[in-house]
């Protein structure tokens, strides 16, 4: 075994690898960028080094080089899948944690993949698209496949650049918006084009594969749960796969690693119908990990990771398929750094306060610390949260409670997001597929919350300003004055909505924390109450209590109350009529990101619902459009980091 392996990766992946090479006891080396110096996983390690950036193969290389490390661990995403990086190891002598650069040639480019895979006897989906092929010719083949079809990057994975396009008029700019992820996220922006089966499942096969020719498959997982084609919910096993289904499918994932001499761990990923749950295509191979491995480890009680090192070290599987055993049922949800409110959009942002799940049955993968910045630079996942129990009810459940005491404070994620959607009744029957999330997200938003949000927030500041002001009767809020009552008055947004969303309200305070008296948009008064703990509050309104883990950090105050976080702002007085109608329309950012393409040129008369700007955040385009009529002022160009909230564009002489 080896003595010392580098981690070209970062984030909950890495932190997964560090905790099985420390029980082996192999000494871990991470690498970071400046904008990770912060990061868990650089403290976490052994030794950490200083990168330009983790998709920079000769930064890697000459790390490894300086740490004495023996092999390199690639993770998922950045260079795992780039068979450049593994035939330089190769070269250099280190021992790349995975297949050879060949395998992950053939199998990395999708068009290569799928005619490797055909030879053998696996059924692929009908598709077009070969290196070098134009925009226009990928267009007149895809029209001959019939729509819908699905746009995706060769040498792509996670989703990013897939495009689903309905007509042939959205072939275009389907097509250049594909090109420039592609080529953003993975250096190559080959395409192809593929048919678009109805009602699909996502179903993925486990192989490991050692050095001498053995070959065997760990069951299945079910990833139909998606959204923009990124998985969201993954489990083990399939609910719709039957013993003999399964066996079909194992024998094809072997047949697909046999095609490449494959060696290490690897996932071969087939499209199914529910329609015709026994039929199956082709999609492609991941040669490398996968973000839900854990779910496999759980029904099979192998540690992926462990694996991965003993096969690289030449070490034989010493085990046969009879051997496998499937037990329970395991489900998985991700953890993201993005805001459901606003569409998905990604989100940044510091830790100011975190709870994570634990006890039995219970895994959480994760990146994150208090205090750690959460930048709009890398992936948006922060963490997995993992439920294993006897069956899949079970799991569900448990995965929810476990959802239910995980808190993020300072960053916006979707925890709430994904407990609403594992409580679906398609979810608990197992009657999904991948375009369920799309359909349902409706079902799963926001509505305006109960007011008794409002009066949380607005005495969590108030009780921050009473500890704030220490012995001082006058710096105290308390709302007594010697010529009459002085409230404390606080104007909160929900999430930074105004008022004609239905999520502002006036809340007035008077009295003490312990006994205070509160009215929502001068309503009735109430009577209130509330007591810190240990990163606690309880909060009592009218007789009905509650306890809540809460931050305050004004003008910002958040707090969780299971799955629900609240985030909510102080915010200034309306602005009168004649103000409005005076302002300008304008363009901002809905995220923190880089502006990547202007669509328009300064002082160009643009319409309304027009395409302005493209944000690109997290490998992700986001494209912003003219709220109104007018002549366009350019605030940005291409390149420029901006915040969210920034303002990109005025439409001068547009009415607001």
């Amino acid at each position: 075994m080896f003595a010392s392996v580098l981690i070209a990766n970062r984030g909950e992946v890495a932190c997964r690898i560090i905790a099985t090479l420390r029980r082996l006891g192999i000494r871990s080396i991470a690498v970071y960028t400046a904008a990770d110096a912060g990061a868990r996983h650089v403290g976490l390690a052994d030794l950490a080094m200083r990168i330009d950036s983790y998709l920079e193969i000769d930064d890697i290389v000459a790390a490894a080089a300086r740490s004495g490390a023996e092999a390199v661990h690639p993770g998922y995403g950045f260079l795992s899948e780039n068979h450049a990086f593994a035939a330089r190891c190769e070269q250099e002598g280190i021992t790349f944690v995975g297949p050879s650069s060949e395998a992950i040639r053939v199998m990395g480019d999708k068009i290569s993949a799928k005619a490797a895979v055909s030879s053998r006897g696996v059924p692929i989906v009908p598709g077009v698209g070969e290196v070098g092929m134009s925009d226009e010719t990928l267009a007149s083949l895809a029209r001959g496949l019939g729509f819908p079809v699905l746009i995706k990057p060769s040498a792509g994975g996670g989703g990013k650049g897939m495009h689903l396009v309905d007509s042939a008029a959205g072939l275009a700019p389907a097509l250049a918006a594909a090109r420039r992820e592609a080529a953003s996220s993975f250096g190559d922006d080959t395409l192809f084009v593929e048919r678009y089966l109805s009602s699909p499942r996502h179903i993925e096969v486990q192989v490991l594969a050692d050095s001498i020719g053995s070959v065997i498959h760990l069951g299945e997982r079910d990833c139909t749960l998606q959204r923009r084609h990124q998985k969201v919910i993954e489990e083990a096993p399939s609910a719709i796969v039957t013993p003999e289904i399964r066996e079909r499918l194992g024998q094809a994932a072997c047949e697909t690693a046999r095609s490449v001499s494959y060696r290490g761990a690897g996932t071969v990923e087939f499209i199914v119908s529910n329609d015709a749950p026994d039929e199956f295509f082709f999609m492609e191979m991941n040669t490398r990990l996968q973000v839900e491995h854990a779910v496999t480890e759980a029904i099979t009680g192998l540690d992926l990771v462990e694996w991965q090192l003993r096969i690289a070290a030449g070490e034989p599987l010493g085990f046969v398929q009879s051997d496998v055993e499937l037990t329970g049922h395991a489900i998985e949800a991700r953890v993201y750094a993005e805001d459901p409110m606003a569409g998905f959009l990604p989100s940044g942002g510091r830790v100011q306060l975190l709870r994570e799940s634990s006890g039995a049955g219970i895994r959480v993968d994760s990146a994150l610390v208090e205090g750690l910045r959460v930048s709009s630079d890398y992936d948006p996942m922060l963490a997995k949260v993992i439920a294993w129990a006897p069956d899949r009810a079970q799991a569900i459940a448990s995965l929810r409670r476990a959802l239910e005491q995980t808190t993020v404070l300072g960053v916006t994620t979707n925890i709430e997001f994904l407990h609403a959607l594992l409580g679906l009744p398609e979810v608990a029957d197992a009657a999904m597929d991948t375009d369920l999330i799309a359909r349902e997200v409706g079902r799963l938003a926001f509505a305006a919350p109960d007011p008794r949000v409002f009066v949380h927030a607005a005495l969590l500041v108030y009780a921050h300003e009473w500890a704030s002001a220490g012995r001082s009767m006058w710096a105290t809020p308390s709302g007594w004055r010697l010529d009459g009552e002085a409230p404390s008055i606080y104007r909160l947004a929900l999430d930074g909505r105004g008022a004609e969303d239905g999520m502002t309200r006036v809340v007035t305070i008077t009295g003490t924390p312990t006994r205070a008296r509160v009215t929502v948009d001068a309503g009735e008064p109430l009577a209130a109450s509330i007591a810190f703990g240990a990163g606690t509050a309880f909060i009592d309104v009218a007789g009905r209590g509650r306890t809540v883990v809460a931050v305050v950090d004004s003008p910002v105050v958040e707090f969780s109350d299971g799955a629900v976080t609240w985030r909510l702002r102080e915010v200034a007085p309306p602005r009168r009529k004649s103000e409005e109608a005076a302002s300008a329309p304008t363009v901002t950012s809905p995220m923190p990101g880089s502006v990547v393409s202007v669509l328009v040129a300064a002082g160009e008369l643009v319409e309304a619902d027009q395409p302005i700007l493209v944000v690109e955040a997290m490998k992700m385009e986001h494209v912003l459009i003219a709220p109104s009529a007018g002549v366009i002022r350019l605030d940005a160009v291409v390149g420029d980091h901006v915040e969210r909230g920034q303002v990109l564009a005025v439409i001068e002489g547009g009415a607001g």
